[in-house]
């Protein structure tokens, strides 16, 4: 059974951005609900690894995934899903938005950002953004910076917790934003199949599940033809050179789930 942790990230050790595989130190919420003891100071911090969305320190998360034991580096857990939220303190904050977020933005200005706003920087950063201009060194050109940014940023999560959100792992989300970036949401809704062309790793039946939870209608054009083809690459894997249309019209539509009718 899946378990779960959460706390915030204190450190990023590794991040492949090819597809999205990251070692991360964790500092949990509650270390009473570990499974084991461990030892305070640096030593409390949880190695978390799998592939993740790109994190940044500061940030919260809720993770599901299973405790491994590494040969070399001992306890760690596997991360499966991942679930991001902005950080809650000021410290966090800080340590947030001075992390390399955003360009323009390091641990000095963070901290004079943060200084001024407290806990309401973020929500001032995303509603209100000319205010950062009461900011010492912070004009206009800056504030255009860091509002580009922020909405750079905000665009990849929305894109990764809708993606999530319909029962896509986080490995699967990361490869999906990496091949169509902003275009993501627009590919999956309106054109899922395309998936499977271009993305290593997704096949028709991923895809088509992902379509499904979407609420694709089972005989939607799209959805037969791509069940067409993989019943024809099913039979080519199986040695068949070709496929008479009265042995392919019911295969395909028994793995679609469709009346034969609707298989053209």
């Amino acid at each position: 059974m899946p378990e779960q942790i959460s706390g915030s990230v204190e450190r990023i050790t590794f991040y492949n951005p090819e597809n999205g595989y990251s070692v991360i130190r964790l500092k949990p919420d509650n270390r009473g609900m570990l499974p084991f003891k461990y030892a305070s100071g640096r030593d409390a911090l949880i190695t978390v690894v799998g592939n993740l969305p790109e994190l940044n320190p500061g940030e919260w998360v809720k993770l599901t995934g299973k405790w491994t034991a590494h040969s070399q580096y001992g306890r760690q857990f596997t991360a499966e899903q991942c679930e991001q939220s902005v950080p809650a303190t000021v410290e966090g904050i800080k340590r947030y938005l001075g992390s390399g977020l955003i360009r323009g933005v390091g641990p000095v200005m963070a901290e004079r950002i943060v200084n001024k706003f407290g806990l309401d920087t973020l929500e001032i950063i995303d509603q209100q953004p000319e205010r950062l201009k009461d900011v010492l060194g912070i004009g206009k050109k800056r504030v255009h910076q860091i509002t580009k940014a922020w909405a750079e940023q905000r665009a990849i999560k929305d894109v990764m917790l809708f993606l999530q959100s319909h029962g896509v792992s986080t490995s699967l989300a990361v490869k999906i934003y990496k091949q169509y970036g902003d275009d993501a949401l627009s590919v999956v809704q309106n054109t899922p199949y395309k998936m499977v062309q271009d993305i290593h790793g997704i096949g028709f039946k991923t895809a088509d599940k992902i379509a499904q939870a979407l609420g694709l209608a089972p005989d939607d054009p799209g959805r037969i033809e791509a069940g067409i083809a993989y019943t024809l690459n099913r039979m080519a894997e199986d040695g068949h050179v070709y496929m008479p249309q009265e042995t392919l019209e019911p295969e395909a539509a028994e793995i679609l789930g469709v009346p034969t009718e609707k298989i053209t």
